[in-house]
C-alpha cells in the first residue's frame, strides 16, 4: 500500500548546485554524486561512467540544488491529525487541550493515521530522518501502530517511547522492554527506538532514577523536555547528581535554562534540539540558537507540533535564523545562515547519535538526499548565495525529488505513496472522531 521497497538502484545525479554540510556547509558547483545501493559512492565533477553504465539511472540534476536530506531532530509525529488545532493557545492551553483532553481520546488506529500522515509529510517536505518523540504511549498496541507506520512511510526515524504526560498508569517500563525487543531488533534498520521520559523538570528523582537505569538496561538513548521547573530548577544539574548525566541525551527546548546549564550539556556530550517557531508561539523563552552556539553545544533543529505551527524544515530554519539576531550582540556572534543549515541536517544527525550515517555528503554515508528545484521563481537566481537561499528562500514545493536509503520517495514532484488519499481521507475521519475537524 505504501512506498515500494524494492532494492535501491545505481543512481548518478549528474551536475548539480550541491551543498554538503560537513564540517561546515560549503557549495559545489556543477557536481555529481553516484549512489550505490544505500549508500554515497562518489561527489566530485564529472564522474566516469562504468563501460556499460548497467542497471545505472542518471538524473539531471543541472537545474537542482542537491543537499543532505534534512533531519528532524524533534516532533510529535502523532499530532498530524490534529493539524493546526491549537494555533493560538498557550503552552497551558496546549497541555490543556492536545495533552490533556485528546491524546487519551487516541485509539491505536489514530496513532498510525497521526504517524503516518506526519511522516509522509516530513518525506514530502525533504525530511528525511525525524525523531518522533511519541508520548502517547497507552498500550503496547499504540506503540505497534505508531512503529508500524513510520515503517510503512518508508522515512528514517529514532522512535522516541514516550510516557503519556497525564496518565501515570502507562508509565509501564514492560511495554518499553515489549517495545525493545519485539519493534527494535536491528541498528541498522531505519527506525531505532530511544527512550523519550518526562524528565527531571517535571518528575520525582526516583522515576528520574528508574527511567534512566532503565534506557541503560535497553542499550536506549534518552530524549527529554527540560526548562527551569517546575520539579528541577537545574535539571541537568539534577542529573550529574546522581549520577545520569551521560552522553549522548538529547535535551529538547530549555529556553529557560542558565547558561552553567547549557555547559553541563556540552561538557557532557549531551546535545539539545530547539524548535524556535513553537518556542516562540507558546512563548518558552528567549532564542536559544546563538546561546547554544557559544556554549558549544550540539544543536539540532524540529518542527515538534504540527498543532501550532508548519511542519516543514525551511520554516524552522527561517525562525531560527530570524529569532537569533534578537540575541546577537555583534556580527561576529550571530548565527549564520549555515549555521542554521547545518543543524538542520550534519548537527541535527548527531544530535540523533546519527551522524556517522546521515546529515552530509561524506562518501559511504547513507544516500539520504534532497534536490531542489533551483529554477523556481522563488529561488532562481540561486548561485549568489545558495546556502543563502535554502535556508531563508525555499519551501516544500520546491522539494523535486528525495531519496532514503537511496531510494526515491519522492520524484518530479510528488510522493511515490501509493495510497495517499487513503491517507488522507483517514486523517480526516480521525480528526472528526476526535472533535477537532471542521466540517
Amino acid at each position: 500500500m505504501g512506498i515500494e521497497h524494492r532494492p535501491a538502484p545505481r543512481l548518478l545525479l549528474r551536475g548539480g548546485l550541491v551543498i554538503d554540510t560537513a564540517p561546515h556547509p560549503v557549495v559545489h558547483p556543477h557536481t555529481d554524486v553516484l549512489v550505490e545501493g544505500d549508500r554515497i559512492a562518489a561527489v566530485g565533477r564529472d564522474l566516469p561512467l562504468d563501460d556499460t553504465g548497467a542497471g545505472l539511472e542518471v538524473i539531471d540534476a543541472r537545474t537542482m540544488i542537491v543537499l543532505p536530506g534534512f533531519v528532524d531532530a524533534h516532533r510529535h509525529l502523532w499530532q498530524g491529525v490534529l493539524r493546526s488545532a491549537a494555533v493560538d493557545a498557550s503552552l497551558d492551553g496546549y497541555f490543556s487541550r492536545i495533552l490533556g483532553d485528546l491524546a487519551g481520546r487516541f485509539t491505536p488506529a489514530d496513532v498510525y493515521t497521526g504517524n503516518l500522515l506526519g511522516a509522509l509529510e516530513c518525506l514530502d517536505a525533504g525530511v528525511t530522518t525525524v525523531q518522533d518523540f511519541s508520548h502517547v504511549q497507552y498500550s503496547p498496541e499504540h506503540t505497534a501502530a505508531a512503529v508500524e507506520a513510520l515503517r510503512e512511510a518508508g522515512i528514517r526515524a529514532v522512535f522516541g517511547y514516550g510516557y503519556p504526560v497525564f496518565d501515570e498508569t502507562a508509565r509501564q517500563a514492560d511495554w518499553v522492554r515489549k517495545a525493545r525487543t519485539t519493534h527494535f531488533t536491528s541498528r541498522d534498520a531505519l527506525v531505532t527506538m530511544a527512550l523519550a521520559p518526562v524528565g527531571p523538570s517535571f518528575t520525582a528523582p526516583e522515576a528520574v532514577r528508574e527511567d534512566w537505569l532503565l534506557a541503560r538496561e535497553l542499550g536506549l538513548p534518552v530524549a527529554v523536555h527540560v526548562s527551569a521547573g517546575p520539579v528541577a530548577e537545574r535539571p541537568i544539574a539534577a542529573l550529574r547528581e546522581q549520577g545520569l548525566l551521560t552522553a549522548g541525551t538529547l535535551y529538547v527546548h530549555g529556553n529557560s535554562l542558565p547558561d552553567s546549564e547549557l555547559r553541563l550539556i556540552a561538557e557532557s556530550g549531551g546535545a539539545v534540539a530547539i524548535t524556535p517557531a513553537i518556542e516562540a508561539s507558546m512563548r518558552f523563552g528567549a532564542p536559544m540558537a546563538g546561546r547554544l552556539r557559544r556554549a558549544g553545544v550540539t544543536t539540532g533543529l524540529g518542527a515538534d507540533a504540527v498543532t501550532s505551527a508548519a511542519g516543514d524544515m525551511f520554516s524552522q530554519m527561517r525562525a531560527a535564523l530570524m529569532s537569533s539576531h534578537f540575541d546577537a550582540d555583534t556580527e561576529e556572534s550571530a548565527v549564520t545562515a549555515a549555521d542554521v543549515l547545518r543543524m538542520a541536517t550534519a548537527e541535527g544527525a548527531t544530535a540523533l547519535g546519527l551522524g556517522d550515517e546521515v546529515g552530509s555528503l561524506g562518501v559511504g554515508k547513507r544516500a539520504d538526499l534532497v534536490l531542489l528545484r533551483a529554477d523556481a521563481l522563488n529561488l532562481a537566481p540561486a548561485t549568489h548565495d545558495p546556502i543563502g537561499a535554502v535556508v531563508t528562500a525555499a519551501h516544500p514545493g520546491n522539494v523535486d525529488t528525495v531519496l532514503v536509503a537511496g531510494r526515491a520517495v519522492k520524484r518530479d514532484g510528488r510522493l511515490r505513496y501509493e495510497n495517499l488519499g487513503g491517507v488522507l481521507a483517514e486523517a480526516h475521519r480521525a480528526g472528526e472522531r476526535l472533535g477537532v475537524s471542521g466540517p
